[in-house]
């Protein structure tokens, strides 16, 4: 076989490799592929293992599978699409469509594993009963970022110094424990629960003598059983021998409960009762961190019952242990110390991570009575209106009858009257980037969908570097199929979550970024140094995340609470055309009020912001436009190239 046959067969996989006390060492996100592709007996990657400094790869290879392709390369070494992102990342066949995160590579060796042997359910189960196991990024989901963030961090926080007798256990491990704590829904669970209800009857009446006064009350105290059910249903789909489960048909009388009153199901692996992605995310960083504490602070094991059970079921899942051994993970069972602890305090185990609230108000959300005219005057007492700059140009077109008709919007499926409306949009955005932009410029579409925006810049300006970043992969695979049509050069694609592009850009443009994704996109911008010309959408999608609270800015905080901000957020999605004029006036206000709250936030970051509507109006209900530039000094610290586009705007 030649070396082009073998990179046309193989995708590349880019995994790092850290250092530890001048030996390689791999961190937990590669140790996790590592596993996953062992488990998956996947042999469609060549693995590549990035070095940051010349050193042998020999002290590894324990931790190594024998059945992976793997071989080492320096990190200036590696394509400048993947230098760009976050490890691991996979780089696809033509080398222009890169996919980064712990998360979005690890799905896609499931997928690429199905490809390979559709027959391998148990590999499809990983993904979860909707598809769906931590596809929803971590910017915006508390478990996502738990499992693919959290919980790997602070492992390798933990190892750092294990014997530190003064450590605590880690808040996200804490978390985590305390889930597995919780009863479980899981899909078709109320028939399970039948059965549980059933078998505990059964378990009682069989403890109980005939006759015996004590048995109406032991069946009135309906004792928990152990959870054989739970662990059988769960073994059951993930063996090949069907493992023997309970009539599916209850008698009448266990029929006739009320769902309220049947037993509750206890966690079996992470997210329920079946064996998914986010158990193999789990496992390494779990052996890792028990291995540590049984050496250094075994009576710590004694606050984590609900883990080291978690811990002992993974065991039993078929291809576990085989993919562990060849990963170095040799499991033993940890010994809990006999004597007790006192029991954890409240201040000893505070609220885990999945109950914390991120905004500053904790109470839950109350329907909004009224509507937002007390917010609007309450503003415009304390000075605030909103303000919309004049359009630049707001009668440039693109010479949309001379483009390449797959570029056009009305070649595509949607309908002649959205496809105008999104010719128009276009014709905003690329008139204020191709003002902006230089030649040598790197433009990045976030949030690109299938690249309208990307691909009008990449085809307007051959001189800059077009990257379109997109976390729906069939968003993106779309995108690069009109490209390659286009025969486009100075393109790239990236699937990603937000956090994991790490490369240097100019300018960062989005159409209809919606709700928080705007508030990413603009923080993106701002910490690279980048001009940003961004249309936010569906405002009332808005509310508090992980990295963001609302209000944005200083003075907003200082005269609405996030109550009153909701509410603007809210009414600033009535816009439709077929609401009435003074309701769509309103709500056209409340975006204004939304996007200067936004442009204030920025403006603490030296940057000079305009919010403006886009020609014509009618284009979109979502028709603001943000366009901020950096100040001078952030600049001059991005390099020439940025500098010139300071000097000629």
């Amino acid at each position: 076989m030649t070396h082009t046959e073998e990179k046309q067969q193989h995708l590349s996989l880019y995994l790092e490799v850290c250092s530890q006390n001048e030996e390689p060492s791999l961190p937990l996100h590669t140790s996790i592929a590592l596993f996953l592709l062992s488990y998956c007996e996947c042999k469609s990657f060549k693995v590549s293992l990035v070095f940051t400094k010349p050193a042998s790869s020999q002290s590894l290879k324990s931790q190594l599978p024998d059945c992976l392709d793997v071989s080492h390369v320096q990190l200036e070494d590696i394509p400048q699409l993947v230098r760009g992102c976050r490890l691991p990342a996979v780089l696809d066949e033509s080398g222009r469509l890169c996919r980064a995160g712990l998360a979005v590579v690890l799905r896609h060796i499931i997928n690429k594993t199905l490809e390979a042997d559709p027959s391998r359910n148990d590999v499809l189960a990983l993904l979860g009963f909707k598809k769906t196991c931590l596809k929803a990024c971590a910017e915006v989901s508390k478990w996502t970022r738990l499992c693919e963030i959290g919980i790997p961090s602070a492992v390798e926080e933990y190892l750092k110094n294990p014997s530190n007798q003064y450590q605590q256990l880690p808040l996200s491990i804490l978390t985590l424990e305390r889930r597995l704590a919780e009863p479980v829904k899981v899909h078709n669970d109320d028939k399970i629960r039948r059965q549980k209800l059933q078998e505990q009857r059964r378990n009682i009446k069989n403890e109980s003598p005939e006759g015996n006064p004590d048995s109406e009350s032991k069946r009135r105290q309906s004792p928990q059983v152990s959870d054989g059910l739970e662990l059988r249903a769960a073994l059951a789909k993930l063996s090949v021998d069907s493992v023997p489960t309970l009539p599916t048909r209850e008698n009448s009388e266990i029929r006739k409960v009320k769902t309220t009153d049947l037993p509750p199901l206890e966690h079996v692996f992470a997210e329920g009762l079946y064996f998914t992605l986010t158990d193999v995310v789990l496992l390494p960083c779990v052996y890792h961190y028990l291995c540590s504490l049984q050496a250094h602070a075994a009576s710590s094991l004694q606050q984590l019952p609900h883990l080291l059970r978690w811990y002992s079921r993974v065991q039993e899942v078929p291809g576990v242990l085989r993919a562990s051994k060849a990963c170095g993970m040799a499991f033993s069972t940890p010994e809990v110390p006999t004597s007790c602890l006192p029991a954890p305090s409240e201040e000893d185990n505070p609220p885990g991570l999945l109950e914390q609230e991120e905004g500053p108000e904790k109470s839950p959300q109350l329907p909004f009575v009224g509507g937002p005219r007390p917010t609007m005057t309450k503003l415009k007492e304390n000075g605030i209106e909103a303000v919309f700059a004049p359009h630049p140009c707001p009668a440039w077109t693109l010479p949309w009858d001379s483009l390449p008709g797959a570029i056009n919007p009305t070649e595509g499926k949607m309908s002649n009257i959205r496809a105008v409306r999104k010719r128009q949009q276009l014709n905003n955005l690329v008139a204020v980037v191709t003002e902006l932009a230089r030649p040598g410029f790197t433009i990045v579409d976030f949030c690109s969908g299938t690249g309208h925006v990307g691909i009008v810049l990449a085809h307007t300006l051959p001189d800059c570097q077009v990257l379109l970043i997109e976390n729906k992969e069939e968003s993106l695979v779309r995108a690069q199929s009109r490209s390659a049509e286009l025969g486009l050069k100075n393109i790239g694609f990236i699937q990603a979550n937000l956090d994991y592009f790490t490369g240097a850009f100019h300018i960062g443009v989005a159409l209809h970024a919606c709700g928080v994704a705007t508030d990413m996109v603009m923080d993106h911008c701002i910490h690279a140094g980048a001009t940003f010309v961004i249309s936010p959408c569906c405002y009332g999608f808005i509310q508090n995340a992980i990295k963001f609270t609302f209000p944005r800015s200083k003075r907003f905080q200082e005269t609405l609470t996030y109550k009153e901000h909701m509410i603007l957020c809210r009414f600033a999605d009535q816009t439709a055309v077929q609401l009435p004029p003074e309701r769509r006036l309103i709500g056209k206000q409340c975006m204004g009020l939304v996007d200067l709250d936004r442009s204030w936030a920025a403006e603490t970051h030296g940057y000079s912001l305009r919010v403006m509507t886009m020609e014509p109006e009618s284009c979109s209900p979502k028709n603001n436009m943000l366009v901020g530039r950096p100040p001078h000094k952030r600049g001059l610290e991005v390099g020439a190239s940025h500098q010139e586009v300071l000097v000629h705007n």
